[in-house]
């Protein structure tokens, strides 16, 4: 059996932590589906089966920006595990995503 498929619906063990991510955006622009889709191959790669992604749009939903700060966009928040990080732009340097969200030490 191929291990990926076994690991896409894997559960997690409640021992495993849950990263909890969230992305603000504004629109589907290019910048923003780009910055999605790096996070999630991120994700794929680095956090299988223990992440969960939350996608904010501040066209839709202006006050959230309030909640976390956000003076720009995209922004990647970590809300979990603490302590809350912030990523600014479209993600495209994975390695500074793996050290910014402290999944890899600098």
């Amino acid at each position: 059996m191929n291990d990926d498929l076994s690991r896409e619906g894997a559960k997690t063990d409640s021992t495993e932590e849950i990263w909890n991510l969230r992305l603000y955006v504004a629109g589907q622009t290019p910048k923003s589906i780009t910055a999605f889709a790096n996070l999630k191959k991120i994700c794929e790669e680095h956090l299988a089966g223990k992440y969960r992604i939350e996608v904010i749009d501040l066209l839709k939903h202006p006050q959230l920006a309030k909640g976390d700060q956000i003076i720009a966009i995209p922004t990647l928040v970590r809300k979990l595990p603490e302590p809350l990080k912030k990523i600014i732009g479209d993600l495209a340097n994975t390695e500074r995503v793996l050290v910014g969200l402290d999944i890899r030490a600098g």
